[in-house]
């Protein structure tokens, strides 16, 4: 169950015990479910009761205990605790992460996206190497969730733009949103970001920090060390293509058959449909470069278990913690074509 699903889930409990009559409160847009902070447990939390005390004129304890077996009866929900003044944490069962494996492995490149919605966006940008770039990024995100973007420049487009992979929509379209970032250094233009670091180290440069700080621009962006996150990720997405190959040659391939004990990776596979989103609603492509991150550092650590060890057969857990990998491996590439980064098969 990703976190939108679980989302729904809670938000359809509300539903349900405002139709009941044991709730009288107006029903929230939608609800928001996170890792529990310190004093919480399970996998997630939702403050959803603390938000629907008030306009219910009950305390937020009282709501928790009446949404709590609502949300229990759904499918993958193994536990359901109150802590604190009125939060819900909420413990998955084992089959949550099987069924997240196979939702990824199933949609693949899809994975995180929604449905089209017909709605337009179209970013504007100054004439800057980072503000380009970061609408284009945006352009990619926001197609992900639903929105079609065209990109609108506000200043003559640079031409060395389109080899950063920016395209620019029709002149004299009117923009919708702005684009505002802390621009590269003068001397550090299109061609010459390019023509030093390519494209791949170029764009994460410039997407990777927050809008209002420096972009990172350095030739670090080119050492192949566990130092540069660049080459952290890169490297991650290709160990996962790596583990596949030596499997076949052992003559097994992947499914999610048992439960892996793996919970930063498997966190970090579930929790991309809600930083995809994120980034999109916030105007954030370095959101989305930080969970790469964090995903890419969960598979270096887990790899090492995938595979059988000298003479050991492969079992059922191999299979499993090879669909773990490889569902890794979906969202690293993913994200990466997000920001217009390439994913290599081998580094």
């Amino acid at each position: 169950m990703t976190p939108a699903e679980l989302s729904r889930t809670v938000l359809h409990a509300v539903c349900r015990a405002v139709e009941d009559g044991a709730l009288r409160a107006p029903v929230p847009e939608s609800v928001s479910v996170e890792r529990p902070r310190p004093g919480g447990c399970g996998d997630y939390a939702t403050n959803v009761a603390l938000r629907l005390a008030g306009p219910a004129g009950q305390q937020p304890r009282a709501v928790a205990e009446m949404l709590r077996p609502r949300i229990a009866e759904a499918p993958g929900i193994a536990a359901i605790e109150i802590t604190g003044p009125g939060f819900l944490n909420i413990t998955l069962d084992d089959g949550a992460q099987r069924a997240l494996v196979r939702q990824v492995l199933e949609r693949g490149s899809k994975y995180g996206w929604t449905e089209l919605t017909g709605e337009l966006a179209q970013p504007s940008c100054r004439s800057d190497v980072r503000a380009a770039v970061t609408a284009d990024a945006l352009r990619r995100i926001l197609l992900s969730q639903g929105t079609l973007t065209r990109i609108y420049c506000e200043d003559a487009a640079d031409p060395a733009w389109a080899d950063l992979g920016v395209r620019i929509g029709a002149e004299g379209a009117r923009p919708h949103l702005r684009t505002d970032v802390m621009p590269v250094p003068a001397d550090d233009d299109a061609a010459t970001l390019l023509r030093r670091l390519g494209v791949d180290a170029a764009r994460w440069g410039l997407l990777s920090a927050a809008s209002h700080d420096r972009p990172r621009t350095g030739d670090d962006l080119l050492v192949q060390q566990e130092s540069n996150p660049l080459f952290r990720i890169q490297y991650a997405y290709s160990r996962t293509r790596a583990l596949a190959r030596n499997a076949e040659q052992l003559g097994f391939d992947s499914a999610p058959q048992d439960h892996v004990d793996a919970p930063a990776l498997t966190t970090a596979i579930g929790d991309y449909p809600a930083v995809l989103a994120s980034a999109a609603r916030l105007r954030a492509p370095d959101r989305l470069a930080r969970h790469l991150e964090s995903t890419a550092d969960a598979l270096l650590a887990f790899q090492h278990t995938v595979l059988p060890v000298g003479d050991e057969k492969p079992l059922a857990t191999h299979r499993s913690r090879l669909a773990l990998a490889e569902a890794a491996g979906v969202v690293l590439a993913g994200g990466l074509s997000l920001l217009g980064i390439t994913a290599p098969d081998y580094l």
